[in-house]
């Protein structure tokens, strides 16, 4: 009775895998491994009912586990610097204009080489609402009165 020992080897190997990568890749098929081991310890059950239990786990918890656990890693991951500029107030420190390749803006203390949306000048001390970073610019509009 052999195969009790390879599926606790194989499980031990897959959760090391993941304790060393934490990809959340080998951990579905760790579970697929547990289930094949108690079902080692039954005799009667064939290899190829373990494997196919093994195989049928594993996928069953990959696709129905790791979106929803990826989801809530993702929630938990701080913003960097830069996502959290889009949508901030600025204040334009240089005129704004795409033409002649010129604009900076204030965002929490930091100069940002700063372009137009809709390519209009934006005079200096005009406040303009951040829509998006490209490289090392930020993408202003004129912030609308409310």
């Amino acid at each position: 009775m052999v195969y009790p020992y390879i599926w606790i080897a194989v499980f031990v190997i897959l959760v090391l895998i993941e304790v060393f990568t934490a990809e959340l890749t080998t951990i579905w098929f760790a579970g697929g491994a547990l289930i094949a081991f108690v079902l080692s310890l039954f005799s009667g059950i064939s290899i190829w009912i373990q494997l196919t239990v093994f195989i049928v786990v594993s996928v069953v918890l990959l696709l129905c586990t790791r979106p929803a656990l990826i989801r809530l890693m993702e929630k938990r991951k701080l913003k960097t610097n830069v996502e959290t500029i889009p949508g901030k107030t600025a204040i334009v420190a240089e005129k704004i204009d795409n033409l002649n390749s010129t604009g900076s803006v204030e965002i929490n203390g930091l100069s940002w080489t700063a372009r137009s949306d809709d390519g209009q000048i934006i005079s200096v001390g005009s406040t303009v609402e951040v829509l998006r970073v490209e490289g090392v610019k930020v993408i202003v509009k004129v912030k609308e009165d409310k």
